[in-house]
């Protein structure tokens, strides 16, 4: 699988959110965060990073 997991950012840590991320959707400054099985994440913050070998999306609190 190709899907990727997302992580929060918080100092030098990288808490995960979610696995199997197949979709993010900014609405302002909130990141709706889908995986592939319809759950869904809200968190207020931006895209840091995204590493695709890693699968990783780092995301950064604002």
């Amino acid at each position: 699988m190709c899907e990727a997991s997302a992580y929060l950012r918080n100092g030098d840590k990288d808490e995960l959110l979610l696995q199997d991320v197949n979709k993010i959707t900014p609405d302002g400054d909130i990141l709706i965060i889908e995986d592939i099985f319809g759950d869904r994440k809200m968190v207020k913050g931006k895209i840091k990073e995204i590493i695709l070998l890693d699968h990783k999306i780092i995301i950064e609190k604002n």
